[in-house]
Parts: structure tokens; C-alpha cells; sequence
């Protein structure tokens, strides 16, 4: 059975930094992206960032460039998304999701894309 579970959220203030983890289980991660998505209510899930399963390619939407950065470790089952320069509305629930091989990697953004999904995590940022 696929598990992942989140952590990491919380209130932060503009600008500050966050680090998410994943913790995944029954996943193929020889296999599977893994990724970053977050949804803010009453707004379509919007995918932030992938890694691939071997070569640790990796792929941001104009979201997270600059500000986010994604890695993995496959040994301990996680991802991760180191969050920086958080602005208002970054604002969301964030959820981490298993992808399977896509025809292009970029879809691997794509909520339709995702095989499985985590809960989520909120991240606030506020003063």
C-alpha cells in the first residue's frame, strides 16, 4: 500500500524559509517521480516541482524557480521541498505525490499525472 505522509508546515513570515518532507512507503522509487503540489481552497491544485527516480533530474514550474528546491533520498524513502523567500501568497496546503514515468518529464507536474497523493500540510506565511 502507497503511503505519504507530509511534515513540516507552519506559520512563517514573508520572506523566512521552510522545509517540507515526504515520507513515502510502497512506492517503486526506482520507478517514480516524486513531487511537490500545493492547493489553496477554492483554486485548482497547482504542481510546483518533480525529481525523477534515477537520474535526479528535476523540473520547477515558474511557481517555485528561484525560490524552491526539490531532492530526494531514495535510501530513506523522502522527499523534500526547501522553501525560500516565502511570500503571502504562497499561502496553501502542500502536497507531495507519486508519479509514474510520463511521455514527457515535465508532466510530471501535471495533478493528472499523480498516481498517489499525501494528506498535505498547511504552510501560512504571514507577519
Amino acid at each position: 500500500q502507497v503511503q505519504l505522509v507530509e511534515s513540516g508546515g507552519g506559520l512563517v513570515q514573508p520572506g523566512g524559509s521552510l522545509n517540507l518532507t515526504c515520507a513515502t512507503s510502497g512506492v517503486y522509487l526506482d520507478q517514480y517521480a516524486l513531487g511537490w503540489f500545493r492547493q489553496v481552497p477554492g483554486k485548482e491544485r497547482e504542481g510546483l516541482s518533480c525529481m525523477s527516480a534515477g537520474e535526479g533530474r528535476t523540473y520547477y514550474t515558474d511557481s517555485a524557480k528561484g525560490r524552491f528546491t526539490i531532492s530526494r533520498d531514495n535510501a530513506k524513502g523522502t522527499v523534500a521541498l526547501q522553501m525560500s523567500g516565502l511570500k503571502p501568497e504562497d499561502t496553501a496546503v502542500y502536497f507531495c505525490a507519486a508519479v509514474p514515468p510520463t511521455l514527457l518529464f515535465s508532466h510530471c507536474v501535471l495533478p493528472g499525472s499523480v498516481e498517489a497523493w499525501g494528506r498535505g500540510t498547511q504552510v501560512t506565511v504571514s507577519s
